[in-house]
């Protein structure tokens, strides 16, 4: 569900235009407010599940989110959407990091590295299948059932979770209030300044000059009180190790890139070509069915040869596709001459999510697994917030809605940012190796993605 709602309203972006109304600075923030949220709250909701205890927390986590869904379904009006959109965010931030963590505890070592490769590969699946089932449900019941859908799920997601699940805690049991504000104010300021930017201020006014300036200062005190505070929720000395910053650094800017091209992609099916909600998402499945195909492969191949190598690949397959639509981009371009382009961001895609889970836990030590985790997951979100904003920034300043023409005009330099971002990225990757010791370590301790010091607290369900 977490994963899914990143990308389901973008084919229902349209539907709910004529429902609601609202600008493009208002569609933006449909997909923003999730992804903000998303993105700031995770390493905090990981935190307070190590103080209070996981399945407690999840539990809340997904009841939350089922509100939160609920209440987007019953929106009146596009403000309200909004505001729902970020409560579902903070949801999402606490379901996501940890599930892997629960997950992890749950499952024996000997099938751990199999659970973890079906859970890195639905993860990728949900996400680009949001589109899909978003057009489904817009098209054949109504936009608000993209949110309905979550309800009966979260209800009974939550009891079975408390049932079924056992307790634990971490061994970091506070919380970073400072560090929380800091970067959830200084990242809320650079996208507010980006979104503000497509509008009529421009980019030399205060409105958009002021969020943007604010939101960099606040990120730099972010950095300073994360190296001096004796339990940062971002240890900025994990930044030293070469290999965890190129995974958050890739895995940021294939955000920027593929977050940006799919919310502009939507738009142009169905605004432009006139495609229904249910045409544009099965027109996508070349491009989100790719990973049902292809991350058992690529699974397997990073095995043999090594996760960086898979995911560099994968990203170069996603940049090119992306140069590719830009190159055959014009209003009445036909579905066929799309077709290489949505093939190769599907194969990218795959390649870039099976491998990244292993990647990731290998490029650090056991006792930061935790962090690292939802580190690489939080700029992927961010990477998904400022991505939207860029790229329709880019897109309003060279285009509009004005003809076909007019959109094209913007889309094609948008998709040339969105090519130079995840290409970018895969320069990136080539250098995520690990540090010498920690491949050994991984590969001799089975066990090493559970952190040392958990204490674990078994439910009845478990004792028995």
């Amino acid at each position: 569900m977490a994963g899914l709602d990143n990308l389901v309203v973008v084919t229902a972006l349209p539907t709910i235009r004529e429902k609601l109304g609202g600008s493009l600075e208002q569609l933006e923030w449909t997909v923003n407010a999730y992804t903000l949220t998303f993105a700031v709250l995770m390493l905090t909701g990981a935190a307070l599940g190590d103080r209070f205890g996981r399945r407690r927390v999840f539990v809340a986590g997904l009841l939350l989110f089922t509100a939160a869904s609920a209440a987007a379904a019953v929106a009146p009006g596009i403000g309200e959407l909004i505001a729902a959109r970020a409560v579902q965010g903070a949801g999402a931030a606490i379901i996501m990091p940890l599930s892997l963590t629960l997950l992890t505890s749950a499952v024996p070592a000997a099938k751990r590295g199999a659970a973890l490769g079906i859970y890195g590969a639905l993860n990728g699946l949900a996400i680009a299948g949001g589109p899909l089932l978003g057009g489904v449900v817009t098209q054949h019941v109504s936009w608000q059932w993209i949110f309905w859908i979550n309800v009966p799920v979260g209800l009974l997601l939550a009891p079975a979770a408390w049932r079924g699940l056992a307790e634990s805690r971490g061994p970091n049991n506070r919380l970073d209030v400072p560090g929380t504000i800091l970067v959830s104010l200084g990242i809320l300021g650079l996208v507010y300044g980006l979104i503000r930017a497509n509008g009529h201020d421009g980019w030399g006014s205060p409105q958009v000059v002021g969020p943007l300036v604010g939101g960099v200062l606040l990120v730099v005190l972010f950095v300073l009180w994360e190296r001096r505070s004796s339990a940062p929720m971002l240890p900025m000395g994990m930044f030293r190790n070469r290999a965890f910053s190129a995974v958050n650094a890739g895995g940021l800017l294939m955000s920027v890139g593929m977050y940006g091209v799919v919310f502009l992609i939507t738009q142009f099916m169905q605004t432009i070509q006139h495609m229904s909600p249910t045409e544009a998402g099965v027109r996508m499945l070349a491009w989100t069915a790719m990973p049902l195909l292809v991350a058992p492969v690529a699974g397997i191949m990073s095995d043999r040869i090594g996760g960086r190598p898979v995911v560099a690949f994968g990203l170069t397959l996603m940049a090119a596709g992306f140069a590719y639509w830009a190159l055959v981009m014009t209003p009445d371009v036909s579905y066929v001459e799309q077709l290489p382009g949505y093939l190769l961001g599907g194969v990218g895609i795959a390649c870039f999510f099976a491998p990244l889970l292993n990647l990731t836990m290998s490029s650090v030590d056991v006792s930061e697994q935790g962090i690292a985790s939802g580190s690489t997951s939080a700029t992927r979100e961010l990477g998904a917030a400022l991505g939207v904003a860029a790229l329709a920034s880019v897109f309003t300043h060279n285009g509009g809605y004005a003809s076909g023409q007019n959109f094209v005009d913007g889309f094609v330099p948008a998709l040339w940012v969105g090519a130079a971002a995840v290409a970018l990225a895969a320069v990136v990757m080539i250098f995520a190796t690990r540090p010498a010791g920690l491949g050994e370590q991984h590969s001799a301790e089975p066990d090493s993605t559970v952190p040392v010091r958990d204490v674990v607290e078994p439910t009845q369900s478990a004792t028995r």
